[in-house]
Parts: structure tokens; C-alpha cells; sequence
């Protein structure tokens, strides 16, 4: 083995697993930052995710044992438990409710999951359908009992009834049992002592209660999270116990922290009991990493983007905070679960596109050729154009220079392919691939406006941030179009592994919600009395992962209500323990939130507001990056600056000899106009005529974008 006396202590390490590569960030205490891909491994994620730290370990000249040994904290963000969901390799599970409500995850809401994300499916039956079931109908078991919405027991649990159903669903088979009984959020007992019992008659059952993972109202929602999480827990808790036990064999002075949903991390512990909070969690963390950086520039308000090979998500970033959502939809199965607010679109490198000969119109995505066959540049089989062929016809990308060097690229069969399709609309190559480039750039645009106006946001307030293997060669666009006045390719040569780098940035969080009813005027001693409980429970969880005292910070919000209707805003407190001047202010902050959200004068000031749920979050900062600015220069190194090669620009409708830098070899103060490209080891930043990038003291790419420029 190698020699482990070196210096403890010195790594942060970020490792996300992603569809085709698993990403890895090192920053050590000199802020030096050093990145590395392996193959994503779907057969056994964990091989993929040790080989990811091996490969950047030998970046950095040392074993990966040395590393481990030498980091302070590793944090892993896993997809592990979204895969189960999407492949549908998730759990045998049981489902124990209220008799009588033995139907609800099978009923679901009126929309069947599609809720304004495809209107055509909402209102037109036929071309929907619900989901295939996570637990059928022959495995759900109703048990007698009773809780009123006071939380008062009005019939016992059912013991025998209990312990009948627990036997038949093992006797079936199941490999996790689910538990959810009504108004159990306001009287736990019963789904605990249910617990007990499975415990007691089959103790190697993966059992999880409603109350411990979203103790909140919407028998459905709470229903659909307990059974999601029993599906994919044995899976993920498998899978993570056995990285945990590698990790730690490897030398590793620290347990492994998880990433999650919320925008922060979770013990390992935590995270194999509640995985669902691990979905999405990768997509959270570049916005986590972007909201890092935003406060180390000076950016408060953020659009982050990641554009990948499938798909194209978009987070927001207001005052310095990440935006939330608290119903979250996987396979038409929406559920409850605080998270920051993502939404995407099948709009990646890989999106395939459609000619309709009877319209004569292009279609690009939302399938997607995925990393086999891939585009048909890939040159493995593919045969539907892409938009990364598209980029390569254009010139955007090289054959010779893409991923650096490492992939060849067929451009004769890209252009082939981009003909074939043209010709069936009336345009040339050229044009149709300059069509289907700008298809998808104004198809992000619109998820942005979505995103952004809908909720009450101006773009013209933001700045863009452009992450993921393809979101900076088409970010240029899509921000003009909204009005953003400037574009950051975060650390530049980290833009495709930084949802990696928002790991290794990332607090541990836990959040915590109670559900209590409230009529205004609002009683202050009830309303602290629900916030105290809730703070004690979080501190003595983050005290027993070890997190010291004064890391701990805890940010309570109210969400609240016209009384007599349902949509809720969650208004920020000052802090748990509420003066009388602060419960007063909950009024008039509801209603300047609640008409940012839906217009001016949409709110009624004289009407009652209702209280509904408590919330807190509960953080401990963890060692951070530590980023070093440099001194500025303007002169561009030669080796910056490669062979210029002909690119067709949109904006002049014409093919123009386009310089060409290295972004590795880029200095901080080095400016360049456009039309240029800035080429990395993993990603193209796109530089429009008449527009101007420059690089920052931290090694960012900034492109200003000045009204005029299309």
C-alpha cells in the first residue's frame, strides 16, 4: 500500500454521478482546483464513483488512498435512487394505510400528474394515462384505526388487523413496507407502533412512515412520498452503505456526506432512510455551487442554466437565495418534499430533431439520442441529426478539437444528416442547422421566461449563470433574449463537472415542517411554542452528526394563506423566538409577496390569513472552497490562441474565418471580441458578433451582451 504520511486535511472533493460520466472536483487549501471524468458506471454506480476519485487522485500525482486519507470532507451526489424510479428497478413494496383509503396513490389528483406541464395531456384524456403503479392495488393493506384533524384518536390502532397485514405483504414477497395513515402528521403513534411491529415480526423489511419524511396534510402527496422512498430504498441504502464502507477503507478521516434536494448535504445515515431526498439532487447542486460563487462576485440575483446532452435545467437565484418549490412530480407521482425549485426541458446536445413534411417545420426534442448511438457525428450508429451536429455543421464545435482532443467527430456524416433533413423543410444546410440551433435556443428561452416572469421575476434584474458539457455555446442567445445583460461560465474550465464543485461547496441542511392551522391575528406565544420544538429536534440532529454549535444556523418561514383558499406563500421570520412587532409584520409581508407572485392588486388586505405550515432549516457550514483571485493582464498567451477555423453566423448570415482560444490558457484581464469561440477540455463558450468576454480575477468567463446585438 502506499505511504499515508502526508498531509491530513487538505482536499475538499465533490464526486457527481451523471448519465454518461461521473464528475469529480479537487480544491485544495491553496484554492488550486483540479477536475476529472470516469465512465458512470450503471451496473455498480460505486465502481464509477471510486474510479472518478482514482482518476483525479492521479491528476494530482497522488493514490486514491492518499486522497481520501488527505480530504477533509467528500461529498457525493448520487442518481441512483432516480435511476430506480426511471428504469422502473425499483423495490417489491407493501403499503399499510387507513382501511377504507386503500385506493388513494391509485386515484391520484384530476390532472394524473401532468399538471401544467403538458396542457394537451391535462385537458385531452386520450393521450394520457396514469403511471404504472408503484405499489399495486394487491399489496396495499387497510388497517383499522382513526386520527381527526385535531389530532385526537377517535378509533385505536388495530394490533391484530396490523400484524395480519404486516405477514401477508412479507409472505408476498415485499422487500420494503410503506406506512401512511390519515392525520398521522398531528398523531404519529400509530404508524410508529406499526413500524415497531415490522420490526419485531421481519427485521430485514426496509420500513418508512409518512411522519417522519413529510409530516404534512394531502393524504395523496404524503402517500406517493412514503411509497417512492420505500421503492427506492433498499437500492440506494444498499448502495450507499457499501461506498460508505469503501470510502472509509480507503483511509477517509470523515463520513461521507450525501447531497440532497433541499440545497444542501445529509448524513449517510439520513440519506439511506429518506433517499427520496436524494432525488434530483444533482441538478440542486450546481445551483448550490452558483449561489457560492454568486456571493464570492458579488451576484445576488442568479439564472443558473445546465445544459447537458439530454436535458436543459433552469434554477433561480433571488437575493442571494435559492427559490423553492414544495410538490415535486417523478413519472406523474407528485409528492411533497421542500426543494429547490428546478424545472427542465428535453432540450440538450443530444436532442434529436423532426422534419413535418406537411407543415415543413422543424422539431427539435425532447428525446434524445442519448450517449449510445449519440449524435451521428458520435460515428456509433446514430442516424437522427442532433443539436450538437447542428453546432458542428456550424462550426461552433471542432472534429478535431471537441471534448479536447479525446473525440473525433464525423462532420461529412453530420452534414449529411442535417441536408437530409433540410430538404424535406426547403432549406439548405446551412440554414437548417442555424434553424435548429436557434429551435432550441428560444425553446430554453421560453423555460427561462417560465421560470422567471411567471413568478413575478424580471430577467433584466439577473445574471446568467452557463454550466453543463453545452449550456455556454448557447447561453449568448437565449440570455439576450430575455434581457439579461450579462452571461458567466462559472470557472470556465470547470462549466461540465460544476454541479461537482456545488457538492464540495455545499452546508449540511436538514429541513423540517410541521403542519398547525392558524387563524390571524396570530397567537405569538403558539406560534414560537411550534418553532421551538422543531429547532430543538433539528439542533440535537446536527449536534449528534457532530456539527459544532456555532456552524448552526436555523431560518424559520411561515407559510400563509387568505384564509379560505389554497394557494400559499412562504414568508420569511426573523427568527424562531417571534416578538409581537414581528408576528404584526406577517401581514403586510403576505401580501407584498403574494402580489410579486400574481399581480398587483391581487391581494385582498382587509381579508383573515391562515398560518398552515411551520418550517425551518437547519444548517451547519462545512469547510468551503477557497477560490484565489489573480492579478489582471491583457495580454492573451500564445498559447491561447489556436488556428482560426470558418463559422456560420446567424447574425450575418454568413460563414466568417472565427479566432479560436484555448480557455485553459486564459489569463484573468484577457478581453475578446466576438465573433470568437473559447474552447475548454469539456465545454465551447460561444462569442457572438459584436459582443465582448473577458475573464475575471477567479477565472470566470463573463460575456457582456448590449442591446442591438441581433
Amino acid at each position: 500500500m502506499d505511504s499515508l504520511d502526508t498531509e491530513p486535511g487538505r482536499y475538499l472533493v465533490g464526486v457527481d454521478i451523471g448519465g454518461t460520466f461521473t464528475d469529480c472536483v479537487i480544491i485544495d487549501t491553496d484554492g488550486v482546483v483540479t477536475t476529472a471524468k470516469a465512465p458512470s458506471t450503471p451496473n455498480d454506480f460505486a465502481r464509477g464513483m471510486i474510479d472518478a476519485l482514482g482518476a483525479g487522485a492521479e491528476t494530482i500525482g497522488l493514490s486514491v488512498q492518499q486522497l481520501c486519507h488527505q480530504t477533509r470532507l467528500l461529498t457525493h451526489g448520487t442518481t441512483v435512487g432516480t435511476n430506480a424510479v426511471v428504469q422502473r428497478r425499483g423495490a417489491k413494496v407493501g403499503l399499510i394505510t387507513t382501511r377504507g383509503h386503500n385506493d388513494v396513490i391509485h386515484i391520484m389528483r384530476g390532472s394524473r400528474g401532468f399538471t401544467g406541464r403538458e396542457i394537451k395531456k391535462v385537458v385531452h384524456f386520450p393521450e394520457s394515462k396514469k403511471p404504472d403503479p408503484v405499489v399495486p392495488k394487491t399489496l396495499i393493506e387497510g388497517v383499522s384505526e382513526r386520527v381527526d384533524l385535531f389530532g385526537k384518536v377517535v378509533v385505536p390502532l388495530n394490533e391484530s388487523e396490523a400484524a395480519a397485514a404486516i405477514d401477508k405483504l412479507v409472505g408476498a414477497g415485499v422487500e420494503a413496507i410503506a406506512i401512511c395513515f390519515l392525520w398521522s402528521f398531528k398523531y404519529p403513534g400509530h404508524e410508529r407502533r406499526v413500524a415497531e411491529m415490522i420490526r419485531e415480526r421481519a427485521p430485514g423489511i426496509f420500513v418508512t412512515l409518512s411522519t417522519d419524511l413529510v409530516p404534512k396534510w394531502g393524504e395523496y402527496e404524503r402517500t406517493t412520498a412514503v411509497a417512492l422512498n420505500a421503492y427506492i430504498g433498499p437500492v440506494t441504502s444498499g448502495y450507499l452503505g457499501r461506498l460508505g464502507e469503501t470510502v472509509e477503507d480507503l483511509g477517509s478521516p470523515q463520513p461521507m456526506q450525501i447531497t440532497q434536494c433541499g440545497g444542501g448535504t445529509i448524513s449517510l445515515d439520513r440519506a439511506r432512510t429518506a433517499p427520496l431526498l436524494t432525488l434530483d439532487s444533482g441538478p440542486v447542486s450546481g445551483v448550490t455551487g452558483s449561489r457560492y460563487l454568486g456571493d464570492l462576485v458579488g451576484q445576488a440575483n442568479v439564472i443558473t442554466t445546465d445544459m447537458g446532452g439530454t436535458s436543459f435545467d433552469v434554477g433561480i437565484i433571488h437575493g442571494g437565495q435559492p427559490a423553492f418549490s414544495y410538490v415535486s412530480n417523478v413519472n406523474q407521482y407528485e409528492y411533497f418534499l421542500p426543494k429547490v425549485d428546478i424545472q427542465a426541458i428535453g432540450n440538450g446536445g443530444g436532442s434529436l430533431v423532426r422534419a413535418d413534411e406537411r407543415t415543413r417545420t422543424l422539431h427539435v426534442g425532447p428525446d434524445s439520442a442519448g450517449a449510445q448511438p449519440g449524435p451521428v457525428c458520435y460515428g456509433r450508429g446514430g442516424t437522427v441529426p442532433t443539436v450538437t451536429d447542428a453546432a458542428l455543421v456550424l462550426g461552433y464545435i471542432g472534429a478535431d478539437s471537441f471534448a479536447g482532443g479525446r473525440v473525433q467527430l464525423d462532420r461529412v456524416a453530420a452534414e449529411a444528416a442535417i441536408t437530409e433533413i433540410g430538404e424535406k423543410v426547403g432549406f439548405d444546410m446551412l440554414a437548417c442547422a442555424s434553424g435548429i440551433v436557434t429551435i432550441a435556443e428560444y425553446q430554453m428561452a421560453d423555460l427561462i421566461r417560465r421560470m422567471t416572469i411567471q413568478k413575478g421575476f424580471d430577467p433584466r434584474d439577473f445574471v446568467l449563470f452557463a454550466f453543463g458539457g453545452a449550456g455556454p455555446m448557447h447561453a449568448g442567445v437565449f440570455a439576450f433574449e430575455l434581457g439579461v445583460k450579462k452571461v458567466i461560465v462559472p470557472q470556465g474550465r470547470m462549466a461540465s463537472t460544476w454541479c461537482a464543485f456545488g457538492a464540495a461547496s455545499a452546508d449540511m441542511l436538514h429541513i423540517a415542517e410541521h403542519v398547525d392551522i392558524m387563524t390571524s391575528p396570530f397567537d405569538t406565544g403558539a406560534l414560537n411554542a411550534n418553532f421551538a420544538r422543531m429547532v430543538d429536534d433539528l439542533r440535537a440532529q446536527l449536534t449528534a452528526e457532530k456539527a459544532p454549535p456555532e456552524t448552526q444556523v436555523f431560518q424559520c418561514t411561515l407559510d400563509v394563506r387568505h384564509k379560505g383558499q389554497i394557494n400559499e406563500v412562504e414568508v420569511p421570520l426573523p427568527g424562531p423566538a417571534l416578538s409581537a412587532q414581528a408576528v404584526a409584520a406577517i401581514h403586510g409581508d403576505f401580501h407584498t409577496l403574494y402580489q410579486q407572485i400574481y399581480g398587483k392588486g391581487a391581494s385582498f388586505l382587509s381579508a383573515k390569513l391562515e398560518a398552515v405550515t411551520f418550517r425551518v432549516r437547519a444548517s451547519a457550514a462545512t469547510a468551503k472552497p477557497t477560490l484565489v483571485s489573480a492579478e489582471m493582464t491583457d495580454a492573451i498567451p500564445a498559447a491561447a490562441q489556436l488556428s482560426p477555423r470558418p463559422i456560420f453566423w446567424r447574425q450575418n448570415d454568413a460563414v466568417a474565418e472565427t479566432p479560436v482560444f484555448r480557455g485553459e490558457h486564459l489569463l484573468p484581464g484577457n478581453h475578446i471580441t466576438g465573433p470568437a469561440v473559447i474552447e475548454t477540455s469539456d465545454t465551447t463558450v460561444v462569442v457572438h458578433p459584436g459582443r465582448r468576454a473577458s475573464v475575471d480575477a477567479y477565472g470566470n468567463v463573463e460575456i457582456e451582451l448590449e442591446a442591438g446585438d441581433e
